[in-house]
Protein backbone atom coordinates (compact mmCIF):
# COMPACT_ATOMS: atom_id res chain seq x y z
CA UNK A 1 0.00 0.00 0.00
CA UNK A 2 1.58 3.37 -0.84
CA UNK A 3 2.35 6.14 1.49
CA UNK A 4 -0.48 8.49 2.61
CA UNK A 5 0.93 11.88 3.57
CA UNK A 6 0.38 13.27 7.32
CA UNK A 7 -2.02 16.19 5.62
CA UNK A 8 -4.35 13.85 4.19
CA UNK A 9 -3.89 10.92 7.06
CA UNK A 10 -4.50 13.22 9.68
CA UNK A 11 -7.33 15.68 7.97
CA UNK A 12 -9.82 16.21 10.54
CA UNK A 13 -13.18 14.46 9.73
CA UNK A 14 -15.45 15.94 12.57
CA UNK A 15 -15.65 19.31 14.25
CA UNK A 16 -14.49 18.22 17.11
CA UNK A 17 -10.95 16.94 15.68
CA UNK A 18 -10.33 20.30 14.59
CA UNK A 19 -7.39 22.29 15.92
CA UNK A 20 -8.15 25.93 16.74
CA UNK A 21 -11.08 28.05 15.05
CA UNK A 22 -13.35 27.46 17.83
CA UNK A 23 -15.10 31.01 16.85
CA UNK A 24 -16.19 29.50 13.49
CA UNK A 25 -16.89 26.03 14.99
CA UNK A 26 -19.33 27.00 17.50
CA UNK A 27 -21.54 28.81 14.93
CA UNK A 28 -21.55 26.57 12.31
CA UNK A 29 -22.69 23.50 15.03
CA UNK A 30 -25.18 26.12 16.47
CA UNK A 31 -27.04 26.42 12.98
CA UNK A 32 -27.17 23.03 12.80
CA UNK A 33 -28.57 21.68 16.05
CA UNK A 34 -30.86 24.31 15.83
CA UNK A 35 -31.64 23.91 12.43
CA UNK A 36 -30.82 27.32 11.23
CA UNK A 37 -28.95 27.17 7.83
CA UNK A 38 -28.26 29.53 5.83
CA UNK A 39 -27.79 28.86 1.97
CA UNK A 40 -24.45 30.14 0.94
CA UNK A 41 -21.24 30.53 3.28
CA UNK A 42 -17.68 32.08 2.91
CA UNK A 43 -14.68 30.82 4.71
CA UNK A 44 -11.88 32.93 4.70
CA UNK A 45 -8.16 32.55 5.87
CA UNK A 46 -4.59 32.08 4.94
CA UNK A 47 -3.27 28.51 3.49
CA UNK A 48 -3.71 25.71 5.35
CA UNK A 49 -5.98 26.85 8.77
CA UNK A 50 -8.73 24.64 7.73
CA UNK A 51 -11.11 26.48 5.16
CA UNK A 52 -12.11 23.46 3.14
CA UNK A 53 -11.83 20.79 6.10
CA UNK A 54 -14.31 22.95 7.80
CA UNK A 55 -16.68 22.79 4.33
CA UNK A 56 -16.02 19.05 4.00
CA UNK A 57 -17.26 18.43 7.44
CA UNK A 58 -20.14 20.81 6.86
CA UNK A 59 -21.20 19.01 3.82
CA UNK A 60 -20.67 16.05 5.65
CA UNK A 61 -23.22 17.08 8.51
CA UNK A 62 -26.06 17.90 6.11
CA UNK A 63 -25.86 14.69 4.66
CA UNK A 64 -25.71 12.16 6.66
CA UNK A 65 -28.01 9.88 6.65
CA UNK A 66 -28.39 9.78 10.51
CA UNK A 67 -29.75 13.09 10.43
CA UNK A 68 -28.92 16.58 10.37
CA UNK A 69 -26.75 17.61 12.73
CA UNK A 70 -22.96 18.50 14.11
CA UNK A 71 -22.40 15.03 15.18
CA UNK A 72 -22.24 13.11 11.41
CA UNK A 73 -22.21 9.79 12.16
CA UNK A 74 -18.99 8.61 9.63
CA UNK A 75 -19.72 5.48 9.01
CA UNK A 76 -22.68 5.61 6.66
CA UNK A 77 -22.30 5.41 2.78
CA UNK A 78 -22.63 9.22 2.25
CA UNK A 79 -19.77 10.15 4.87
CA UNK A 80 -17.34 7.22 3.75
CA UNK A 81 -17.77 8.98 -0.01
CA UNK A 82 -17.98 12.76 0.85
CA UNK A 83 -14.61 11.54 3.03
CA UNK A 84 -13.14 9.44 -0.25
CA UNK A 85 -13.88 12.19 -2.44
CA UNK A 86 -16.83 10.70 -4.31
CA UNK A 87 -19.65 11.81 -2.94
CA UNK A 88 -21.95 12.58 -6.30
CA UNK A 89 -23.84 15.85 -4.90
CA UNK A 90 -20.89 17.29 -3.19
CA UNK A 91 -19.15 19.10 -6.10
CA UNK A 92 -15.67 20.84 -5.61
CA UNK A 93 -14.71 23.00 -8.22
CA UNK A 94 -11.38 24.81 -8.23
CA UNK A 95 -12.10 28.52 -9.49
CA UNK A 96 -8.65 29.15 -10.00
CA UNK A 97 -9.47 26.61 -13.71
CA UNK A 98 -12.34 27.62 -14.12
CA UNK A 99 -12.40 31.08 -14.31
CA UNK A 100 -14.48 31.30 -17.79
CA UNK A 101 -18.54 32.51 -17.13
CA UNK A 102 -19.12 29.48 -19.75
CA UNK A 103 -17.74 27.31 -17.08
CA UNK A 104 -19.81 29.24 -14.83
CA UNK A 105 -23.33 29.00 -16.44
CA UNK A 106 -22.45 25.30 -16.85
CA UNK A 107 -22.36 24.95 -13.24
CA UNK A 108 -25.43 26.38 -12.81
CA UNK A 109 -27.36 25.04 -15.36
CA UNK A 110 -27.29 21.41 -12.50
CA UNK A 111 -28.53 23.77 -9.90
CA UNK A 112 -32.15 23.55 -10.38
CA UNK A 113 -31.79 19.14 -10.64
CA UNK A 114 -32.39 17.72 -7.12
CA UNK A 115 -29.96 15.90 -5.90
CA UNK A 116 -29.01 12.21 -6.60
CA UNK A 117 -28.66 10.77 -3.28
CA UNK A 118 -27.73 13.07 -0.48
CA UNK A 119 -30.63 15.52 1.26
CA UNK A 120 -28.86 18.70 -0.44
CA UNK A 121 -26.96 19.14 -3.49
CA UNK A 122 -23.88 21.29 -1.83
CA UNK A 123 -21.44 23.57 -4.56
CA UNK A 124 -18.13 23.96 -2.61
CA UNK A 125 -16.11 26.59 -4.77
CA UNK A 126 -12.80 26.66 -3.70
CA UNK A 127 -10.10 30.19 -4.66
CA UNK A 128 -13.74 32.11 -5.21
CA UNK A 129 -11.27 35.04 -6.00
CA UNK A 130 -10.11 33.82 -8.86
CA UNK A 131 -13.45 33.84 -11.13
CA UNK A 132 -13.84 36.79 -13.41
CA UNK A 133 -15.71 39.64 -12.94
CA UNK A 134 -18.51 38.13 -15.65
CA UNK A 135 -18.53 34.75 -13.36
CA UNK A 136 -20.01 36.75 -10.71
CA UNK A 137 -22.31 38.35 -12.27
CA UNK A 138 -23.65 34.80 -13.41
CA UNK A 139 -23.50 33.64 -10.03
CA UNK A 140 -25.26 36.83 -8.36
CA UNK A 141 -28.91 35.29 -8.29
CA UNK A 142 -27.93 32.18 -8.10
CA UNK A 143 -26.26 32.15 -5.28
CA UNK A 144 -29.01 35.19 -3.32
CA UNK A 145 -31.84 32.70 -4.59
CA UNK A 146 -31.12 29.08 -4.80
CA UNK A 147 -33.23 26.25 -4.45
CA UNK A 148 -33.92 24.69 -1.22
CA UNK A 149 -32.20 21.47 -1.64
CA UNK A 150 -28.87 23.66 -2.65
CA UNK A 151 -26.28 25.18 -0.39
CA UNK A 152 -23.23 27.41 -1.52
CA UNK A 153 -20.23 26.33 0.17
CA UNK A 154 -17.36 29.53 -1.10
CA UNK A 155 -13.67 29.27 0.00
CA UNK A 156 -10.90 31.88 -0.60
CA UNK A 157 -7.37 33.34 0.77
CA UNK A 158 -8.30 36.46 -0.29
CA UNK A 159 -11.93 37.97 0.37
CA UNK A 160 -11.06 41.63 -0.50
CA UNK A 161 -11.34 40.28 -4.25
CA UNK A 162 -14.72 39.74 -3.95
CA UNK A 163 -17.53 41.65 -4.69
CA UNK A 164 -19.44 43.64 -2.01
CA UNK A 165 -22.43 41.68 -3.90
CA UNK A 166 -21.01 38.17 -3.41
CA UNK A 167 -20.15 39.34 0.55
CA UNK A 168 -23.40 40.69 0.70
CA UNK A 169 -25.06 37.16 -0.05
CA UNK A 170 -23.02 34.50 2.34
CA UNK A 171 -22.26 34.67 5.90
CA UNK A 172 -18.79 35.20 6.40
CA UNK A 173 -16.20 32.82 8.53
CA UNK A 174 -12.96 34.32 8.90
CA UNK A 175 -10.67 31.43 9.92
CA UNK A 176 -7.08 32.51 12.19
CA UNK A 177 -3.69 31.72 11.53
CA UNK A 178 -2.68 28.92 14.28
CA UNK A 179 -0.34 29.58 17.36
CA UNK A 180 2.35 28.14 17.47
CA UNK A 181 1.99 26.55 20.62
CA UNK A 182 -1.20 25.26 19.62
CA UNK A 183 0.73 23.49 16.17
CA UNK A 184 3.32 22.31 18.14
CA UNK A 185 1.21 20.44 20.63
CA UNK A 186 -0.82 18.62 17.93
CA UNK A 187 2.39 17.74 16.40
CA UNK A 188 3.29 16.42 19.73
CA UNK A 189 0.19 14.19 19.71
CA UNK A 190 0.30 13.00 15.97
CA UNK A 191 4.10 12.19 16.47
CA UNK A 192 2.67 9.63 19.76
CA UNK A 193 0.38 8.12 17.73
CA UNK A 194 2.54 7.35 14.84
CA UNK A 195 4.95 5.95 17.62
CA UNK A 196 7.87 8.40 16.02
CA UNK A 197 10.80 9.27 18.39
CA UNK A 198 11.32 13.36 18.55
CA UNK A 199 12.48 15.93 20.53
CA UNK A 200 10.58 18.82 21.73
CA UNK A 201 12.41 21.48 20.52
CA UNK A 202 12.61 20.07 17.43
CA UNK A 203 8.56 20.82 17.57
CA UNK A 204 8.66 24.00 18.65
CA UNK A 205 11.00 25.24 15.74
CA UNK A 206 8.65 23.44 13.00
CA UNK A 207 6.06 25.02 15.03
CA UNK A 208 6.89 28.53 14.15
CA UNK A 209 8.43 27.43 10.56
CA UNK A 210 4.95 26.67 9.62
CA UNK A 211 3.71 30.44 10.18
CA UNK A 212 0.09 29.88 11.42
CA UNK A 213 -0.49 26.81 8.67
CA UNK A 214 -1.34 23.16 9.70
CA UNK A 215 -1.27 22.13 6.66
CA UNK A 216 2.27 23.42 5.97
CA UNK A 217 3.18 21.85 9.47
CA UNK A 218 2.31 18.30 9.09
CA UNK A 219 3.92 18.84 5.27
CA UNK A 220 7.24 20.07 7.20
CA UNK A 221 6.88 16.96 9.51
CA UNK A 222 6.72 14.57 6.95
CA UNK A 223 10.12 16.16 5.44
CA UNK A 224 11.26 16.49 9.41
CA UNK A 225 10.60 12.27 9.59
CA UNK A 226 12.21 11.78 6.20
CA UNK A 227 15.48 13.72 6.91
CA UNK A 228 16.04 12.25 10.19
CA UNK A 229 15.70 8.69 9.06
CA UNK A 230 12.46 8.11 11.41
CA UNK A 231 13.13 10.56 14.42
CA UNK A 232 12.81 14.16 14.84
CA UNK A 233 15.52 15.91 16.06
CA UNK A 234 16.13 19.32 17.14
CA UNK A 235 19.75 19.27 15.56
CA UNK A 236 18.28 17.68 12.51
CA UNK A 237 15.42 20.47 12.16
CA UNK A 238 17.83 23.23 12.55
CA UNK A 239 20.33 21.90 9.93
CA UNK A 240 16.64 21.64 7.77
CA UNK A 241 15.40 24.52 8.18
CA UNK A 242 18.65 26.78 7.82
CA UNK A 243 17.66 27.72 11.80
CA UNK A 244 20.28 29.49 14.24
CA UNK A 245 21.33 27.93 17.23
CA UNK A 246 19.29 29.64 20.24
CA UNK A 247 22.29 30.30 21.93
CA UNK A 248 24.47 32.22 19.70
CA UNK A 249 20.91 34.58 19.27
CA UNK A 250 21.41 34.66 22.97
CA UNK A 251 25.08 35.84 22.92
CA UNK A 252 24.28 38.53 20.19
CA UNK A 253 21.62 40.07 22.91
CA UNK A 254 24.65 39.84 25.55
CA UNK A 255 26.99 41.48 23.19
CA UNK A 256 24.24 44.22 22.71
CA UNK A 257 23.64 44.43 26.64
CA UNK A 258 27.57 44.83 27.07
CA UNK A 259 27.38 47.44 24.31
CA UNK A 260 30.26 44.87 23.48
CA UNK A 261 30.79 46.38 19.45
CA UNK A 262 33.70 44.42 18.71
CA UNK A 263 31.86 41.17 20.00
CA UNK A 264 28.80 41.63 18.25
CA UNK A 265 31.34 41.67 14.67
CA UNK A 266 32.93 38.83 15.47
CA UNK A 267 29.93 36.51 16.39
CA UNK A 268 28.41 37.73 13.14
CA UNK A 269 31.51 36.76 11.39
CA UNK A 270 31.11 33.24 13.17
CA UNK A 271 27.05 32.98 12.00
CA UNK A 272 28.21 34.09 8.21
CA UNK A 273 30.08 31.09 8.48
CA UNK A 274 27.07 28.76 8.35
CA UNK A 275 25.63 30.96 5.74
CA UNK A 276 22.06 31.60 7.70
CA UNK A 277 18.93 33.11 6.50
CA UNK A 278 19.79 36.74 8.06
CA UNK A 279 15.81 37.54 8.06
CA UNK A 280 15.19 34.57 10.15
CA UNK A 281 18.09 35.79 12.38
CA UNK A 282 17.13 39.14 13.00
CA UNK A 283 13.35 37.52 13.28
CA UNK A 284 15.05 35.26 16.21
CA UNK A 285 16.94 38.85 17.80
CA UNK A 286 13.70 40.45 17.87
CA UNK A 287 11.93 37.42 19.57
CA UNK A 288 14.77 37.80 21.85
CA UNK A 289 14.18 41.07 22.75
CA UNK A 290 10.48 40.78 23.41
CA UNK A 291 10.72 37.87 25.77
CA UNK A 292 13.32 40.48 27.73
CA UNK A 293 10.51 43.18 27.88
CA UNK A 294 8.02 41.13 28.33
CA UNK A 295 10.74 39.58 32.11
CA UNK A 296 10.86 43.21 32.63
CA UNK A 297 7.39 44.30 32.69
CA UNK A 298 5.86 40.96 34.22
CA UNK A 299 8.17 38.72 34.76
CA UNK A 300 5.20 35.44 35.38
CA UNK A 301 4.06 35.86 31.76
CA UNK A 302 7.91 34.25 30.87
CA UNK A 303 7.49 30.84 29.71
CA UNK A 304 8.61 28.56 32.56
CA UNK A 305 9.17 25.76 29.83
CA UNK A 306 11.24 28.60 27.76
CA UNK A 307 14.75 27.04 27.30
CA UNK A 308 16.80 30.07 27.52
CA UNK A 309 14.56 31.54 30.36
CA UNK A 310 17.51 32.24 33.02
CA UNK A 311 19.05 34.15 30.27
CA UNK A 312 16.34 35.73 29.17
CA UNK A 313 15.71 36.63 32.80
CA UNK A 314 19.57 37.87 33.54
CA UNK A 315 19.34 40.12 30.28
CA UNK A 316 16.34 41.72 31.03
CA UNK A 317 18.14 42.72 34.73
CA UNK A 318 21.28 44.08 33.03
CA UNK A 319 19.52 45.93 30.39
CA UNK A 320 17.23 48.53 30.53
CA UNK A 321 13.49 49.37 28.78
CA UNK A 322 14.79 52.22 27.27
CA UNK A 323 16.89 50.08 25.60
CA UNK A 324 15.19 47.35 24.69
CA UNK A 325 12.55 49.22 23.10
CA UNK A 326 15.18 51.20 21.05
CA UNK A 327 16.43 47.67 20.09
CA UNK A 328 13.13 46.04 19.04
CA UNK A 329 12.19 49.00 17.12
CA UNK A 330 15.61 49.36 15.19
CA UNK A 331 15.61 45.57 14.29
CA UNK A 332 11.87 46.12 13.61
CA UNK A 333 12.67 48.75 10.55
CA UNK A 334 16.16 47.33 9.66
CA UNK A 335 14.55 43.80 8.68
CA UNK A 336 12.26 45.85 6.37
CA UNK A 337 14.80 47.29 4.81
CA UNK A 338 17.34 44.39 5.03
CA UNK A 339 16.25 43.22 1.52
CA UNK A 340 17.61 46.88 0.13
CA UNK A 341 21.27 46.22 1.71
CA UNK A 342 23.82 45.66 -1.16
CA UNK A 343 25.04 42.39 1.54
CA UNK A 344 22.63 40.82 3.98
CA UNK A 345 25.35 40.16 6.47
CA UNK A 346 27.06 43.98 5.84
CA UNK A 347 23.06 44.97 6.36
CA UNK A 348 22.85 43.08 10.03
CA UNK A 349 26.30 44.34 11.07
CA UNK A 350 24.79 47.66 10.28
CA UNK A 351 22.06 47.46 11.90
CA UNK A 352 23.99 45.78 15.33
CA UNK A 353 25.44 48.86 15.38
CA UNK A 354 23.00 51.35 14.93
CA UNK A 355 21.44 50.01 18.02
CA UNK A 356 24.88 50.91 19.72
CA UNK A 357 24.88 53.76 18.33
CA UNK A 358 21.51 55.15 19.58
CA UNK A 359 21.50 54.26 22.52
CA UNK A 360 20.70 56.67 25.37
CA UNK A 361 23.13 57.96 27.64
CA UNK A 362 22.92 56.34 31.04
CA UNK A 363 20.57 58.41 33.57
CA UNK A 364 21.84 59.91 36.85
CA UNK A 365 21.89 57.93 39.72
CA UNK A 366 19.07 57.80 42.01
CA UNK A 367 17.88 56.13 45.39
CA UNK A 368 15.07 55.19 46.74
CA UNK A 369 13.47 54.07 50.07
CA UNK A 370 10.45 53.40 51.64
CA UNK A 371 9.01 56.06 53.89
CA UNK A 372 9.88 55.89 57.59
CA UNK A 373 8.29 53.58 59.83
CA UNK A 374 6.33 52.06 57.06
CA UNK A 375 4.92 48.59 57.56
CA UNK A 376 6.41 45.50 56.01
CA UNK A 377 3.75 44.33 54.13
CA UNK A 378 4.54 43.73 50.46
CA UNK A 379 1.18 44.66 49.23
CA UNK A 380 1.42 48.31 51.09
CA UNK A 381 1.17 51.02 48.41
CA UNK A 382 4.36 53.65 48.60
CA UNK A 383 3.46 56.35 51.66
CA UNK A 384 5.77 59.53 51.62
CA UNK A 385 7.21 61.43 54.77
CA UNK A 386 9.33 64.10 55.66
CA UNK A 387 12.73 62.43 54.97
CA UNK A 388 11.20 60.94 51.69
CA UNK A 389 9.30 63.74 50.14
CA UNK A 390 9.64 61.98 46.86
CA UNK A 391 10.00 58.02 45.80
CA UNK A 392 13.17 58.98 43.74
CA UNK A 393 15.56 61.33 44.63
CA UNK A 394 19.12 62.21 43.06
CA UNK A 395 22.03 60.69 45.43
CA UNK A 396 25.16 62.73 45.54
CA UNK A 397 27.25 60.09 46.84
CA UNK A 398 25.95 56.61 47.61
CA UNK A 399 27.89 54.74 50.35
CA UNK A 400 30.36 52.23 49.70
CA UNK A 401 29.57 48.55 50.19
CA UNK A 402 31.84 47.22 53.00
CA UNK A 403 33.21 43.96 51.50
CA UNK A 404 33.08 41.96 54.94
CA UNK A 405 29.28 42.62 54.29
CA UNK A 406 28.99 40.78 50.99
CA UNK A 407 28.91 37.06 51.70
CA UNK A 408 26.40 37.92 54.53
CA UNK A 409 23.94 39.24 52.00
CA UNK A 410 24.33 37.07 49.15
CA UNK A 411 22.69 34.17 51.96
CA UNK A 412 20.41 36.87 53.26
CA UNK A 413 18.93 36.47 49.97
CA UNK A 414 18.92 32.93 49.61
CA UNK A 415 17.38 32.46 52.91
CA UNK A 416 14.60 34.69 51.73
CA UNK A 417 13.58 32.54 48.88
CA UNK A 418 13.08 35.89 46.20
CA UNK A 419 11.73 34.98 42.96
CA UNK A 420 11.53 36.53 39.52
CA UNK A 421 12.60 40.46 39.35
CA UNK A 422 12.73 41.16 42.89
CA UNK A 423 15.80 38.27 42.96
CA UNK A 424 17.15 40.08 40.35
CA UNK A 425 17.27 43.30 41.88
CA UNK A 426 18.73 41.32 45.55
CA UNK A 427 21.49 39.92 43.61
CA UNK A 428 22.67 42.93 42.20
CA UNK A 429 22.48 44.71 45.30
CA UNK A 430 25.42 45.53 48.19
CA UNK A 431 25.28 46.88 51.63
CA UNK A 432 26.68 49.86 51.78
CA UNK A 433 25.62 51.20 56.02
CA UNK A 434 23.91 48.85 58.87
CA UNK A 435 22.61 50.52 61.50
CA UNK A 436 19.87 49.13 64.15
CA UNK A 437 16.82 49.92 62.47
CA UNK A 438 17.90 51.45 58.49
CA UNK A 439 19.99 49.50 55.83
CA UNK A 440 21.54 51.27 53.26
CA UNK A 441 22.17 49.09 50.28
CA UNK A 442 23.87 50.26 47.00
CA UNK A 443 22.40 48.62 43.38
CA UNK A 444 24.95 48.01 40.79
CA UNK A 445 24.38 50.77 37.78
CA UNK A 446 23.72 48.96 35.07
CA UNK A 447 20.65 47.44 37.38
CA UNK A 448 19.13 50.30 37.86
CA UNK A 449 15.80 49.74 35.85
CA UNK A 450 14.82 47.11 38.31
CA UNK A 451 14.67 50.02 41.42
CA UNK A 452 10.49 51.09 41.90
CA UNK A 453 8.68 51.54 44.66
CA UNK A 454 6.90 48.41 44.57
CA UNK A 455 9.31 46.06 44.53
CA UNK A 456 11.64 47.91 47.67
CA UNK A 457 8.59 47.73 49.75
CA UNK A 458 8.44 43.97 49.05
CA UNK A 459 12.10 43.71 49.48
CA UNK A 460 11.73 45.52 52.74
CA UNK A 461 9.11 43.14 53.80
CA UNK A 462 10.93 39.85 53.12
CA UNK A 463 13.97 41.38 55.06
CA UNK A 464 11.55 42.22 57.97
CA UNK A 465 10.59 38.86 58.36
CA UNK A 466 13.75 37.15 57.75
CA UNK A 467 15.69 39.09 60.39
CA UNK A 468 12.44 38.77 62.54
CA UNK A 469 12.32 42.71 63.24
CA UNK A 470 11.11 46.23 61.74
CA UNK A 471 13.93 47.73 59.57
CA UNK A 472 13.87 50.79 56.96
CA UNK A 473 15.63 49.76 54.13
CA UNK A 474 17.31 52.34 51.30
CA UNK A 475 18.53 51.59 47.71
CA UNK A 476 20.79 53.72 46.31
CA UNK A 477 22.24 53.71 42.42
CA UNK A 478 25.87 52.92 42.54
CA UNK A 479 28.23 55.46 41.06
CA UNK A 480 30.19 51.91 39.97
CA UNK A 481 29.66 48.37 39.87
CA UNK A 482 30.40 47.02 43.00
CA UNK A 483 30.78 43.55 44.34
CA UNK A 484 26.91 42.01 44.33
CA UNK A 485 26.11 39.21 45.03
CA UNK A 486 25.23 38.69 41.00
CA UNK A 487 29.13 40.06 40.56
CA UNK A 488 30.25 37.40 42.91
CA UNK A 489 28.45 34.69 40.77
CA UNK A 490 30.18 36.22 37.25
CA UNK A 491 33.30 35.87 38.66
CA UNK A 492 33.12 32.58 40.40
CA UNK A 493 31.44 30.89 36.55
CA UNK A 494 34.44 32.87 35.41
CA UNK A 495 36.79 30.93 37.54
CA UNK A 496 35.43 27.78 36.60
CA UNK A 497 35.00 28.76 32.82
CA UNK A 498 38.54 29.13 33.14
CA UNK A 499 39.47 26.37 35.00
CA UNK A 500 37.46 24.36 32.69
CA UNK A 501 39.40 25.36 29.89
CA UNK A 502 42.59 24.91 31.57
CA UNK A 503 41.85 21.24 31.48
CA UNK A 504 40.85 21.06 28.37
CA UNK A 505 43.88 22.43 26.73
CA UNK A 506 46.68 20.71 29.07
CA UNK A 507 44.91 17.21 28.46
CA UNK A 508 47.50 15.50 26.78
CA UNK A 509 45.11 13.48 24.93
CA UNK A 510 43.80 16.90 23.74
CA UNK A 511 47.43 17.62 22.96
CA UNK A 512 48.32 14.47 20.77
CA UNK A 513 44.29 14.73 18.87
CA UNK A 514 45.19 18.41 17.71
CA UNK A 515 49.03 17.54 17.03
CA UNK A 516 47.40 14.32 14.69
CA UNK A 517 44.76 15.68 12.82
CA UNK A 518 46.17 19.66 13.11
CA UNK A 519 42.71 19.95 15.07
CA UNK A 520 41.50 23.25 16.12
CA UNK A 521 40.20 23.60 20.18
CA UNK A 522 37.51 25.91 20.04
CA UNK A 523 37.69 27.05 23.80
CA UNK A 524 33.91 28.92 23.32
CA UNK A 525 32.33 25.62 23.31
CA UNK A 526 33.77 24.51 26.72
CA UNK A 527 31.48 24.66 29.28
CA UNK A 528 32.33 23.67 33.18
CA UNK A 529 30.76 20.16 34.63
CA UNK A 530 28.29 22.39 36.97
CA UNK A 531 27.18 24.74 34.42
Amino acid sequence: MSYQVLARKWRPRKFAEMVGQEHVLRALVNALDNDRLHHAYLFTGTRGVGKTTVARIFAKSLNCESGVSAEPCGSCSTCTEIDEGRFVDLIEVDAASRTKVEDTRELLDNVQYAPTRGRYKVYLVDEVHMLSAHSFNALLKTLEEPPPHVKFLLATTDPQKLPATVLSRCLQFSLKRLPAPLIEDHLQRLLKAEAVDHEQPALRLLARAADGSMRDALSLLDQAIAFGGGTVGEADMRTMLGSIERGRVIALLKALAAADAAGLLHLVDELAQQAPDYQDLLAELLSGLQQIAVAQTVVEAVDENLDEREAILTLAAQMSAEDVQLYYQIGLLGRRDLPLAPDPRAGLEMLLLRMLAFRPLQQAPASLAPPAGAAPDPAAGPRRSAAAPSPVNTAASPRAPSPAHGDEWRSLVEDMRLKGMLRELAMNCAIGQREESRWTMVLDPACRQLLNQERLQRLQAALCERLQKTVQLVIEVAGQACNTPALQQRAELQMRQAAAVDTIESDPNVKAIQKAFDATLHVDTIRPLDS
